[in-house]
């Protein structure tokens, strides 16, 4: 049995890619939000360097920050982890159900498996997102910090500055290898969903379900280890962001 023409499956992108006073939380990342669309709209017409500069220069007249918006920026890549995590458990769940379908569901159950992989995938991207935004922020941050710090005329003070500079980038760079190591472990999961529901639309038949539980038991695995991985990553985003707020 085969299923009438369809869209090509969409592929499995890589999942490896390289203030002394701060605003209330709730309005601090509602004002970044409503802003960052209304700059999003000025960027198409500029560079990435200009760009970011008049972002960030626009934000700070309303009191946000670099350091604001990073700590906004860790805080949504670790939501996207924690839905990413939930799409993968739906997606295991729907797997798990089709290998103890009869043979004259396989179509609906086609269906059911391929909006589960677009699912996986539309959240393996906004996972991806989150953490790039995250990676560009920290990087613009520690290059302003950086200069900053050669103004200062009192030696005790850079020495300190320097100090927190240090311990800041050191947090943060645990932090980025934690959330690269989440990002990663995708990538076997989308491998794996994505050959299944290839054979399942070329093999609509019970050889095809037999394949599915032949590969079931390490699509668990996987996803119990990505589980796993974005717990790590979540726990040590919450603690960064403590960190920061208190810092």
């Amino acid at each position: 049995m085969q299923l009438d023409a369809q869209p090509p499956l969409r592929p499995v992108e890589s999942m490896t890619q390289p203030n002394t006073h701060q605003p209330p939380r709730s309005l601090t990342r509602s004002r970044t939000a409503s802003l960052g669309r209304s700059l999003g709209l000025l960027c198409v017409a500029l560079s990435m360097a200009a760009c970011s500069t008049v972002k960030y220069n626009t934000l700070e007249k309303f009191g946000i920050h670099k350091r604001d918006i990073l700590v906004d920026n860790v805080e949504d890549a670790r939501d996207a982890q924690k839905d990413a995590q939930e799409q993968f458990k739906d997606a295991l769940e729907r797997f798990g159900s089709v290998v103890q379908i009869e043979e004259t569901d396989l179509k609906k159950a086609y269906d059911r498996l391929n909006d589960e992989y677009e699912d996986s995938v539309d959240a393996a991207e906004d996972v991806s997102e989150e953490i790039d935004e995250v990676q560009e922020v920290a990087e613009d941050l520690f290059d302003e910090w950086r200069d900053e710090i050669t103004l200062y005329t009192d030696d005790t003070l850079r020495r300190d500055s320097e100090a927190k500079l240090r311990e800041t980038q050191n947090r943060y760079a645990e932090l980025e290898k934690s959330m690269r190591a989440s990002e990663k472990s995708m990538g076997p999961v989308l491998a794996t969903m994505r050959n299944n529901v290839l054979y399942l639309k070329h093999n609509l038949n019970a050889q095809a379900i037999g394949a599915l539980q032949n590969t079931y038991g390490g699509l668990q695995t996987d996803v119990d280890r990505l589980i796993e991985q974005m717990n790590q990553s979540i726990e040590r985003s919450n603690r960064f962001i403590e960190d920061m707020r208190n810092g």
